[in-house]
């Protein structure tokens, strides 16, 4: 059995790296084309636009795993099956559980390569990607989730900002500061913010505008600590999307939210999406071993090929489409993460169980 497994992984991985280079190239070049459609703008050359082309595939990376997976998966099983190689395995005593346990086994590398992309190389270099372009361009992060731009609440205060610069320093900020009994006690308005340490902003071009029992008192200085459990990384996720950033700091955020009483779900959805990716690998290797029953009068292996494109294609944009109806209609979130990997899993097992019976 160890050679069956030494055997398949070499053909299976062969056939993983032909299908991640080919999307790879699709989507770079696609990449590609849409950037030179905004090149020009500031500085942003075409140094810049391959850079950030290079630096969004380990982005492309990770959302494409389980798609490469499946694809490079059947690839390799229909051509063993259609050498009759699968079938001298099977008729030298390899049952239909030991092929799982091997296809397992050969998934578990790419389960911890898929880990350590999607939590340590692809958000921060997608973060990196999104600055570069947005410091050539001369741009800031405009925040247009409201026309005042984006309200976070921080304990007892309610802070407006209107942009956060590449760099996530903070520009042209309201801060409603009340007391315990929710009054009004002032509102601060600094052109830019600073980050100093954790819990420690530094205010610059400061107007105070204090109201108390006594009349209101305006107060104008240039520079003003702040004192708040806001943090860059919280506005970091204005750069990438939340599918996009790592487990922890969607944990992070959500937990933020939390406890200010937001909404929450969108980061809940897609921090239980990057817990149980990996497990998506495990369930595409076995929705690929009934194409090993494959034989040359049931069809040509391009319609094999075809038809597991259609599968991840489905897997891929199904899943997005589940997570975005939960986080609509407010479904609990490991529900919304898991349904499609769950639905894959039995529609797998189905087919191993009607490949076995025939």
């Amino acid at each position: 059995m160890k050679l069956l497994t030494r055997y398949l992984g070499r053909e299976i991985y062969l056939s993983i790296g032909v299908v991640f280079f080919a999307l790879l190239m699709l989507f770079a070049f696609l990449d590609l084309i849409h950037e030179l459609n905004v090149m020009g703008h500031g500085q942003y050359h075409l140094g810049y636009v391959l850079l950030f082309v290079i630096l969004t595939i380990p982005g492309h990376i990770y959302e494409l795993f389980p798609v490469g997976v499946l694809i490079g998966t059947i690839i390799a099983l229909v051509q063993m099956a259609a050498s009759s190689e699968l079938t001298v395995f099977r008729c030298s005593g390899a049952s239909l559980w030991q092929m799982v346990g091997a296809l397992f086994k050969i998934a578990l590398p790419l389960v911890i390569l898929s880990f350590v992309c999607g939590e340590f190389l692809a958000p921060p270099s997608e973060r990196l990607a999104q600055q570069l372009r947005l410091k050539a361009q001369n741009a800031t992060v405009s925040l247009k989730e409201f026309r005042s731009g984006v309200w976070v609440k921080d304990e007892r205060s309610f802070v407006n900002v209107k942009n956060v610069m590449p760099d996530t320093t903070l520009s042209n900020l309201d801060i409603y500061q009340f007391d315990e009994t929710y009054h009004l006690q002032s509102i601060i308005n600094a052109k830019r913010a600073n980050f100093i340490q954790p819990g420690r902003w530094q205010l610059e071009e400061v107007m105070e505008t204090s109201f108390s029992k006594e009349g209101t008192n305006i107060n104008a200085r240039s520079v003003q600590e702040w004192d708040s459990a806001l943090s860059p990384s919280i506005f970091s996720v204005l750069l990438v999307v939340p599918e996009q950033m790592s487990a922890l700091s969607l944990y992070q955020y959500a937990q933020h939210l939390r406890d200010n009483q937001q909404k929450s779900a969108r980061y809940e959805i897609a921090m239980w999406n990057k817990l149980v990716y990996p497990i998506a690998l495990l369930v595409m290797m076995l929705l690929a071993l009934p194409f090993a029953s494959y034989h040359r009068r049931a069809g040509g292996i391009g319609a094999m090929i075809f038809l597991g494109i259609v599968l991840g294609l489905v897997f891929h944009f199904a899943g997005r489409l589940f997570a975005s109806l939960g986080a609509l209609n407010d479904w609990q979130p490991f529900f919304s993460a898991t349904a499609m990997t769950g639905l894959f899993l039995l529609l797998g097992m189905a087919m191993l169980w009607w490949t076995e019976r025939r």
